[in-house]
C-alpha cells in the first residue's frame, strides 16, 4: 500500500505511532519539507539510519525548508523508473519532474516552492535559491509526462496548483514560475488525485485535490 502524508520538518516522531499501521513493503510519501537534512552532522546521520531501518519505504519530494546543499551531495540513482537521491536504506528523495511506478500505479513528483518567510530564513542563513525549480527541471517533467501519455494516477508536490489555493485564500494570482507550471499542468494532465503539503491542513479541496499535513492517507482509498 502507498500512503501520503504532509510536511515533517525533521520531526522523527511522525514516523512512530502515527505510522504504526504501515507494513513491510508499504511506501510512505512525504509532500515536502522533510527536514531530516538541515544542519548536517552525526546526529542527523543517526536519524536517517533509524528511518532506514523501518519496515516500510520512506520517500519525499523536497519542499521549501530543505538544506539543498546537503541533499544534493547524495548521488543520483534510479528507483522505480525515476531519479532519486538515496539518503539511506529505504529513504529516498524523489527528484523533480519524475514519473515513478509504485505498486503498478504512476506518480508524478515535483517538489519545491517559494518560502513565505523568505527574508527571515535568508537572515538566518537557511534559505536556498534551489527551492524554486529550474527551467531544465520543468522541461524534464513535461518530457516525462509526454512519455506517459499526459496521464498519471497520482501527482505529489509540495505546493498546490494556484486554483486550489484560491479555494482557501480567494486569490488565484500566479506569482512565480512553479505556480504557472502547475496551473498549466493541471489543465493538460489526466490524473486521479493530486496531493500537496505546503498549506499545512488536512482537507479534501475538490474531488481530485488533497491538502495533507499530519494525516497519513492511503492513496487508493477515499480519505
Amino acid at each position: 500500500m502507498v500512503y501520503i502524508t504532509g510536511d515533517v520538518h525533521g520531526d522523527i516522531r511522525r514516523f512512530g505511532a502515527p505510522a504504526r499501521r504501515l507494513k513491510k513493503g508499504d511506501t510512505l510519501i512525504v509532500c515536502g519539507d522533510f527536514g531530516m537534512l538541515w544542519e548536517g552532522g552525526e546526529e542527523e546521520e543517526k536519524l536517517l539510519k533509524k528511518l532506514g531501518e523501518k519496515k516500510y519505504t520512506i520517500a519525499f519530494v523536497d519542499g521549501t525548508h530543505e538544506n539543498f546543499d546537503l541533499l544534493e551531495q547524495y548521488p543520483v540513482q534510479e528507483w522505480n523508473g525515476g531519479s532519486v537521491h538515496k539518503l539511506n536504506e529505504n529513504v529516498y528523495h524523489l527528484m523533480r519532474g519524475q514519473v515513478f511506478s509504485i505498486e503498478e500505479k504512476t506518480f508524478f513528483t515535483f517538489g519545491g516552492g517559494e518560502s513565505t518567510e523568505k527574508q527571515m530564513y535568508q537572515a538566518a542563513g537557511k534559505w536556498w535559491e534551489r527551492e524554486m525549480p529550474t527551467l531544465e527541471e520543468m522541461k524534464e517533467g513535461a518530457a516525462h509526462l509526454r512519455e506517459a501519455g499526459m496521464k498519471v494516477d497520482y501527482i505529489v508536490t509540495h505546493s498546490p496548483p494556484p486554483h486550489m489555493q484560491a479555494n482557501l485564500t480567494g486569490s488565484p494570482d500566479i506569482h512565480n514560475q512553479i505556480q504557472a507550471y502547475f496551473e498549466t499542468l493541471s489543465k493538460k494532465i489526466t490524473y486521479r488525485k493530486w496531493f500537496f503539503g505546503s498549506l499545512h491542513i488536512d482537507r479534501k479541496l475538490s474531488m481530485k485535490n488533497y491538502s495533507v499535513f499530519q494525516a497519513i492517507l492511503p492513496v487508493e482509498q477515499e480519505p
